[in-house]
């Protein structure tokens, strides 16, 4: 009896080991987990959902969805996923290549004639599998102030236009830089061949055939904002609700509301290779389709991290990755006051979906992960307080860097003021190829920068050193005050001026670095 009862224990033990899986965390582990997540990192609400087996064993919303409105968070609240919004894009591409209609290494021109990068090479080779795969030669988020903030007017073919005159930093497929413009581009590619407008494909080929009722591609696409969050950012001090991110031009990229809900049944479909139905009985794309979407295209880096992950790499419109054994499939979401993620590990059948209304990132890792290590069998790691102690030591040193930079401009107004004259040397019409003209005023004795197609970026200008500024933008709640460094002629006189972030915790979609303004004379 005792050798039988120790062979039963064997086989239970070796089921066990060969599968992998431990027991994942019960819906009260998730709801202290979660709550414990919202105190520390000082996010009003969050919404999550756990799927395992083809089953939803776990769907919750927490929390209020704004702090000036009120109102519960529930499962079919509505959160701006962001880039979570690209894969639905590469699925969108998945479904017109199984009908026959273009090809993954289809050439751009082929599809957008006027497609034109500023190396005459990369155009003409370019793909729509390089519209979705960061490997373009240009820097991280390139261009993305055509699109961001919200308020920017420039609109989908000007966007196209000017491509051209964004200078690479790398040399073609050769290194990772994540963008969001080329898939704003491939959404295009998605309307020239489809015949119909983005946001009416997706709503038609993948809201409607998976029951993705509430969800709408656009914020302005929403019909009933009854059960819709707020983002929040921190704003001197204080957590305060935000204003919308991207233009609507950006919606290829970043332009999903939804909810767990009903990204529950779009994770759900992932799984299943793309089939959905009470049967599986239909299909969104082919396996065929689905095999290429998760297989790696650019290498993203290496390193152990906190899974003895050996490989990084994105394919299209995921993250892919190894995490303590398995294959990891996963993208996140960022909008100004808005996180997201979501994680799949296809080997276990396991789903996660973690949508927030607060821009800490720290947040959704640590439930996600917490809700991990609890099916990998691992014990002892508490998430939460390991990427807390990670958040303090990044915001502490960059708070030091802004601090440094305010404290030198006050030193300097103290001291003494610059003169009228001075400052009228400064003020005229500036103009970057893509990003359009700007504005430096001089109003009440002090400078002014405006930007012509983006509202969102006025502010007042604030002398540095030498011939740098620094401006602070109306809006607070951005992060992204910029140094304003001007160039001189051989007379002293200004010519044109460049940009950087005073934070390193700016957001890269300010991407400065690739504006380069030369005064307009007259």
């Amino acid at each position: 009896m005792n050798t039988l009862l120790s062979k039963i224990f064997f086989l239970t033990f070796l089921c066990i080991c060969i599968s992998g899986t431990a027991q994942g965390l019960s819906p009260q582990q998730i709801d202290r987990l979660v709550q414990k997540t919202m105190k520390t990192f000082d996010v009003p609400g969050i919404a999550v959902a756990v799927l395992k087996d083809g089953e939803v064993v776990h769907m919750e919303g927490y929390g209020t969805r704004s702090l000036e409105k009120g109102g519960e968070v529930d499962q079919n609240t509505l959160f701006g996923v962001a880039s979570n919004t690209k894969a639905m894009t590469s699925a969108a591409l998945a479904m017109l290549i199984d009908d026959g209609k273009l090809e993954w290494d289809t050439k751009v021109t082929e599809v957008i004639p006027e497609f034109k990068l500023y190396n005459p090479y990369v155009t003409s080779e370019f793909t729509v599998r390089d519209l979705l795969t960061h490997r373009s030669g240009l820097g991280l988020g390139a261009g993305d102030l055509m699109v961001w903030p919200s308020q920017n007017t420039t609109q989908k073919d000007e966007l196209i236009y000017n491509l051209r005159y964004l200078k690479p930093v790398s040399s073609f497929r050769s290194q990772y830089d994540y963008d969001n413009l080329l898939y704003i581009v491939a959404g295009v590619v998605v309307e020239r061949v489809c015949g119909q407008d983005y946001e009416s494909f997706i709503k038609e080929n993948i809201f409607e055939p998976l029951g993705m009722d509430r969800s709408a591609v656009n914020y302005n696409l929403i019909g009933d904002k009854s059960n819709v969050i707020d983002g929040h950012a921190p704003t001197d001090g204080k957590l305060v609700p935000v204003g919308l991110s991207f233009t609507e031009a950006a919606n290829p990229a970043a332009g999903v509301y939804s909810s767990v809900a009903d990204m529950s049944k779009w994770v759900q479909a992932q799984l299943n290779s793309g089939k959905y139905g009470e049967n599986l009985e239909k299909q969104l794309f082919s396996e065929r389709q689905h095999r290429e979407m998760w297989t790696p295209q650019t290498l993203t880096g290496t390193g152990k991290g906190d899974y003895n992950t050996h490989f990084k790499a994105y394919g299209l419109g995921w993250f892919l990755s190894d995490v303590n054994g398995y294959l990891e499939v996963t993208h996140t979401g960022g909008l100004l006051g808005i996180v997201s993620q979501v994680t799949m590990i296809p080997e276990l059948d396991l789903g996660i979906i973690v949508l927030t209304n607060q821009q800490s990132g720290a947040a959704f890792r640590s439930i996600t992960n917490s809700v991990k290590d609890a099916y990998f069998g691992i014990e002892g790691k508490d998430r939460i307080t390991q990427y807390n102690e990670s958040r303090l030591r990044y915001e502490k040193q960059a708070d030091s860097v802004v601090a440094e930079v305010w404290k030198s401009v006050a030193e300097v107004q103290k001291k003494s003021k610059v003169n009228t004259e001075t400052l009228s040397s400064y003020t005229g019409t500036y103009k970057d190829p893509w990003f359009g003209q700007v504005q430096i005023k001089l109003q009440n004795g002090k400078l002014r920068f405006e930007a012509e197609k983006a509202p969102d970026l006025h502010g007042e200008m604030s002398f540095y050193k030498g011939n740098s500024f620094v401006v602070r933008w109306n809006d607070r709640s951005l992060n992204g005050d910029a140094f304003v460094i001007f160039s001189l002629d051989r007379e002293g006189k200004p010519v044109g001026f460049n940009m950087e972030p005073v934070s390193p915790m700016t957001d890269f979609s300010f991407d400065f670095q690739d504006l380069d303004f030369e005064k307009i004379k007259g």
